[in-house]
């Protein structure tokens, strides 16, 4: 396939593919005459789509137009074409439809291409008729060479409007951004769960506290509560502690100095009695 020729059918298959949701694998509906054709002419059907569409294709066959094979009595074309899936289309297998009829029936269904088929046909008037409809590819086979149709007009025109709503109400229309709906969808639910979320914390997060080393007590020593004492006045910050703690060394100085004086006293009645005795021996 030419450079020229594959970048056209590479953007056919992309406005196909936005617009009308295709996806791949593609679905190829082919027709008795292309396979006729094809076998004929020894052409590879599945690599030619292939080649030509650019992607996976998955190749199908109505049962209406593979009564039409078995008519034609050519048993290469009949053995190629069993090899494709079957798309049932609900037609009386004892009277079968024209491939014409079969064809339109199955792709357009209420004017649209409900199920996003790609048409492989050589019939001339089927073709002509699907390009009334709206996103249906069209190939066929031009002297030995597999062939993509342009876009037609009907699909022209609706990729156009497309294009246009995305551009006038994608960009100005919250619900086009997606705002919108979810707003409803919250709503809907009625949990309230968007106002009971907790807000989410913006700045640096705090340590792990496992990670951090734990703080040391300092020990308060006797000097440090003396001079705590004695600058009592002009350190006012330190309260509970400080008072409880100079509240207990007071106790204990109260303490001692009560045991001074009671040995000073036994000392002195000590002293006393050791004169008496003295004096009653003289």
């Amino acid at each position: 396939m030419r450079q020229k020729r594959a970048k056209s059918y590479r953007k056919q298959m992309l406005v196909y593919n936005h617009t009308f949701k295709f996806r791949q694998p593609y679905q190829v509906l082919v027709d008795d005459q292309l396979v006729l054709e094809t076998f004929n002419s020894s052409f590879d059907l599945v690599k030619g789509l292939k080649r030509t569409l650019q992607a996976e294709v998955k190749p199908m066959i109505t049962q209406c137009c593979m009564q039409q094979l078995y008519e034609s009595r050519n048993q290469g074309a009949i053995d190629a074409a069993k090899e494709f899936e079957r798309r049932r289309c609900n037609h009386n297998p004892k009277d079968p439809k024209s491939a014409e009829e079969c064809l339109l029936s199955v792709v357009n269904v209420n004017g649209k291409n409900k199920h996003r088929y790609v048409v492989a046909t050589q019939d001339v008037e089927i073709r002509r008729k699907l390009r009334k409809v709206p996103g249906v590819p069209l190939v066929y086979m031009n002297r030995s060479v597999m062939v993509m149709e342009p876009l037609s007009t009907a699909s022209e025109k609706v990729s156009q409007e497309v294009e246009n709503a995305k551009l006038y109400k994608g960009l100005n229309d919250a619900k086009y951004a997606g705002i919108a709906h979810n707003e409803e969808e919250a709503e809907e639910k009625g949990d309230g769960s968007q106002e009971n979320k907790p807000k989410k914390r913006k700045g640096p997060k705090e340590p792990n506290p496992l990670s951090m080393k734990k703080k040391k007590k300092v020990a308060s020593t006797s000097g440090s509560g003396e001079a705590g004492d004695h600058n009592g006045d002009s350190n006012t910050a330190s309260s509970a502690n400080g008072e409880t703690s100079s509240a207990k060394r007071r106790r204990r100085r109260h303490r001692k100095a009560s045991e001074e004086a009671a040995a000073a006293e036994a000392a002195q009645a000590a002293q006393e009695a050791a004169a008496t005795a003295t004096a009653d021996q003289s």
